[in-house]
């Protein structure tokens, strides 16, 4: 109980934080991965330090890539890490599954807000008419929409995260 209850306050600190300043502070995450490890290795000693280091090695990787491509910030790796090393693998892996969900669909509406609904439904059926492959043929701006979208990642991982409180696995 313990461990949900320090979840949540630091998930909703984050939210906060990602909200206001598009910033996941390592303030908040970096003591979150140190009390993780240690709040697990008591207990559960060798165990408890293995759980929470799957759990952290599986929270960053799952992340890394996008991370590396651009896609996210170093504190949205860094919060699924922290997740990771206090919940463990199965719970963060999961969690990730719900946070793509919900990414995923927050981009959908930030794009059909943005540019309507018809020109990204044109471009779908364009690029799957003509089995245009290669991801950045999925979403072509066109010459008088040229802005980037973009929202806080922190906001799905954490909508995420709950969703794995609350529902568990598949």
């Amino acid at each position: 109980m313990l461990k949900i209850i320090f979840l949540i306050t630091v998930l909703l600190i984050c939210l906060y934080t990602d909200i206001r300043s598009r910033k996941i502070l390592n303030i908040v995450t970096i003591p979150t991965i140190v009390f993780s490890m240690v709040i697990n290795v008591l207990g559960g000693g060798i165990e408890g330090l293995l759980y929470s280091g799957k759990g952290f090695f599986v929270g960053t990787g799952l992340l890394l890539i996008p991370y590396l491509l651009g896609g996210l910030g170093a504190g949205d790796v860094k919060l699924m890490a922290a997740i990771g090393a206090l919940m463990g693998a199965n719970f963060v892996f999961y969690s990730f599954i719900y946070t793509a969900l919900i990414g995923g669909a927050i981009a959908i509406a930030l794009i059909v807000k943005e540019r309507g609904f018809w020109y990204p439904l044109k471009n779908l059926l364009f690029n799957l008419t003509f089995l245009r492959g290669n991801l950045g043929s999925m979403i072509i701006t066109s010459d008088k929409k040229t802005s980037s979208i973009s929202f806080p990642y922190g906001v799905a991982i954490v909508l995420g995260t709950f969703c794995t409180l609350i529902w568990g696995g598949f």
